[in-house]
């Protein structure tokens, strides 16, 4: 076999990421697979174990470590997440069932934490003292570095950003149960919600796309911002309300970690990277007190939260949540 390289693990609520890396953040090989939602709670960890096994021997590649990036909210002394909003179980045990199959040191962050790690070593944080990473997919999330840093909090919950409330008047309640949060309104999983809240206050929609290429109840985040790309003036107006509560969190992080760039990911902003982030340049200037921070889409794209496990393996003193 050849010599050993870390191997990072990307757990997402839509999908299981897996890739073997170097120190000079190049990813040598990986896999993916749609996150197992049907087996259990051990169900994802058994998935990772297999997609492990399945990328060390196509690569015949020893072990150094295993770094994992996860969708949390995470409980770092059982190595599982718990009570995330984005999967069906309360728990989901990560650490230990893979740190037994593979008798490796085993890395647990938040991905977004993870995230900011990559990015600080290898993509546009790369320099940067005072950082932010925040993703736009499924869920939302972010990871920072203040003053050189990297904030983890008792937990390793810090920076549960998603869950900045943005409407006091908690018109959307969030996955995790909780009313009025950033998550609740502008997450890929949570958009048609707020779409459909939106739409009872209209008249005269039936011409929009939103109905011509589905009924409000079943519209998805994909089809709107489709739309919209396609010029449809409502759900232009749809989109540029999401910026508008997307620049007022943003503003929040600003003003919060006082970061010089925030660099932008996640399915909905890879996919749709003008559509998300010139409301939220345009709207910003309204909350902000800080000096403003260069706003960007990350250069690392899907891979962030791989590089960045990988990373944490090659320099463990980035996280003290190890086993």
């Amino acid at each position: 076999m050849r010599k050993g390289y870390a191997f990072g693990v990307d757990v997402g609520a839509t999908n299981v990421r897996v890739g073997v890396g170097d120190t000079n953040g190049r990813i040598l090989q990986k896999i993916y697979e749609k996150t197992d939602k049907t087996h259990g709670s051990r169900g994802i960890s058994q998935q990772i174990i297999r997609l492990i096994y399945t990328l060390q021997e196509e690569t015949q590649t020893n072990i150094l470590g295993i770094g994992i990036g996860s969708i949390g909210p995470l409980d770092h002394k059982r190595g599982a997440i718990t009570n995330s909003p984005n999967i069906p179980f309360k728990f989901v045990p990560l650490r230990e069932p893979i740190e037994n199959e593979f008798a490796t040191s085993i890395i647990l962050l938040n991905d977004c934490n993870a995230a900011v790690v990559g990015e600080r070593l290898f993509g546009a944080g790369k320099g940067f003292n005072h950082l932010v990473y925040v993703t736009l997919s499924t869920g939302i999330g972010g990871g920072a570095f203040v003053d050189g840093h990297l904030l983890l909090g008792k937990d390793g919950n810090a920076s549960e950003v998603g869950h900045i409330v943005i409407d006091v008047e908690g018109r959307l309640r969030c996955g995790c149960g909780k009313r009025g949060h950033w998550e609740a309104y502008c997450s890929g999983k949570n958009i048609p919600n707020y779409v459909r809240m939106v739409l009872n206050d209209v008249e005269g929609t039936e011409h929009s796309l939103i109905h011509v290429k589905s009924a409000p109840q079943g519209i998805t985040a994909k089809q709107l911002f489709e739309a919209a790309e396609q010029g449809d003036q409502l759900s232009l107006n749809i989109v540029d309300s999401i910026g508008r509560l997307n620049a007022t969190a943003f503003a929040s992080l600003i003003n919060l970690y006082d970061p010089s760039i925030i660099i932008v990911g996640g399915a909905l902003a890879l996919k749709h990277e003008v559509l998300i982030i010139n409301p939220i340049t345009r709207y910003i200037p309204d909350y902000v007190i800080n000096r403003m921070p260069e706003i960007v889409i990350t250069p690392l794209r899907d891979d962030v939260v791989l590089l960045g496990a990988i990373a944490t393996v090659y320099n463990p003193n980035y996280a003290f949540f190890k086993s």
